[in-house]
């Protein structure tokens, strides 16, 4: 049956399988952001979402949006663009920036969902190795990235933002590189929408999903991938 949890001090979650059906995926409400109640959740199959002043509300949508990571990435005309660009990519060497660059309102947009204390959070989570994130420069300029969270062979992505035209698709063309090259099997988008459609993402049942979070949660990677370092993107 599916029911809405209230959290405590605990960091366990229901089953991702009880989340409501209307709003689609809303499993649980209240608990906190610390560290290790995030890690638990995404290990779950489970991310938080709530606007500012809201309580913290807990998801797990049915279907779920992802993509398989794939390289090269992108269209023709995409590619094009990018073996012409001047840019230069990272991975990790401004994650906090990436995180402010992500809470900018978009123009369709009156606010965001990422407030300080989501950033700070996530901010916690990068501190211990768990949170990561890719850097699209034009010269000293941070012009686009992302962030997200590797769980086992399953990166959860959590938000891109661009301030140059194609910038995020840089930087998740970076990221596909980045997971096909480390054996990664999915990339987790949380919720299908238009944009992610245009990328190339699908929806699979939530079932499908859990199902390959649980065979590949527990894969080990080193830590080592994650470094601060400068890449190059291939083609």
């Amino acid at each position: 049956m599916n029911s809405l949890s209230y959290l405590n001090q605990s960091i366990d979650f229901p089953p991702p399988e009880l989340a409501l059906i209307d709003p689609n995926g809303l499993l649980a409400i209240g608990g906190d952001l610390r560290p290790e109640r995030l890690a638990e959740a995404y290990y779950q199959g489970i991310f938080p979402w709530f606007n500012v002043n809201d309580p913290i509300l807990w998801w797990s949508p049915d279907p779920r949006a992802v993509f398989e990571p794939r390289h090269p990435f992108g269209s023709k005309s995409l590619i094009k663009f990018l073996k012409k660009s001047t840019w230069r990519y990272t991975i990790n060497h401004a994650f906090l920036d990436v995180l402010a660059g992500c809470a900018q309102p978009r123009s369709s947009q009156d606010g965001t969902w990422i407030s300080a204390e989501i950033q700070m959070a996530y901010y916690e989570l990068h501190l211990q190795g768990l949170a990561h994130s890719v850097e699209v420069w034009d010269g000293d300029d941070l012009v686009g990235g992302l962030y997200g969270i590797p769980v086992g062979n399953v990166f959860c992505g959590e938000s891109m933002f661009h301030r140059q035209t194609n910038a995020s698709k840089a930087a998740f063309a970076i990221l596909n590189q980045h997971l096909v090259k480390h054996d990664f099997q999915l990339i987790d988008a949380q919720v299908m929408n238009p944009h992610l459609l245009s990328l190339g993402a699908k929806a699979i049942p939530r079932s499908e999903f859990l199902s390959i979070l649980h065979c590949g949660r527990d894969q080990i990677k080193s830590a080592s991938i994650w470094i601060k370092q400068e890449v190059f993107i291939e083609f």
